[in-house]
């Protein structure tokens, strides 16, 4: 069977895309087309846009696909207004491709709560996955509650790495962002975000999606 490149993610950053390896092991569970292969919208190179009806058109233009996956992160905004949010910036869209269908990714607090599950995943990133030192996760019903998830996921990265200070901590800190995506790579199982509601509103998503679709 051929292989499905029409999916296209649509982030609020590049650190964002650690939320391909996500998507993609849900439509592997639920698509029956396979193998599936998202590709990131990469606005960098374009006139930056503020509006977010902006970045949705250009994504929609420069990286056509079948469904796109729209993310903002809810930080302090409830998760309902931040999807309502993104609804209202595509009817605002004139010209929609025919057959595009969207789906909202919408974490919370930011993207980052979702890595925070597998402490192996963790150390493997860090370069350092026979490391001993204690990582002490937050469970899962409290990783809509964290402030600062970014935050947390660098200092448990620094910590799987063994790295205690000088140049090697400084240029580990350099590739941070890179460290992060190894996270979410090596995640195997991310039914522990099955208790997030955020996480469950976007996987009832795309199954209907899906089902609609006959993909």
């Amino acid at each position: 069977m051929d292989e499905i490149t029409y999916y296209t993610l649509l982030t609020d950053g590049r650190s964002d895309r650690v939320l391909i390896p996500i998507l993609e092991c849900l439509l592997d569970e639920y698509s029956s087309n396979m193998p599936v292969k998202i590709k990131w919208a990469d606005l960098s190179n374009m006139p930056k846009q503020k509006k977010l009806e902006k970045r949705i058109e250009m994504a929609m233009k420069f990286y056509p696909c079948k469904i796109l996956f729209i993310h903002r992160d809810a930080e302090k905004i409830p998760h309902k207004e931040r999807v309502q949010e993104i609804h209202k910036a595509i009817e605002k869209i004139p010209n929609i491709p025919p057959g595009l269908t969207t789906i909202c990714v919408v974490p919370v607090r930011m993207t980052e709560a979702w890595l925070l599950i597998d402490g192996a995943a963790i150390r493997k990133a860090a370069d350092n996955p026979n490391g001993d030192v204690d990582l002490k996760l937050p469970k899962s019903k409290e990783l809509e509650t964290i402030p600062d998830p970014k935050d947390v996921l660098s200092q448990l990265l620094i910590e799987a790495s063994g790295c205690t200070g000088g140049r090697k901590l400084d240029k580990f800190k350099e590739d941070i962002s890179e460290k992060a995506f190894k996270v979410a790579e090596n995640i195997e199982d991310f039914s522990p975000l099955r208790s997030l509601l955020a996480f469950q509103a976007l996987e009832e998503e795309l199954k209907t999606v899906l089902s609609e679709l006959n993909l």
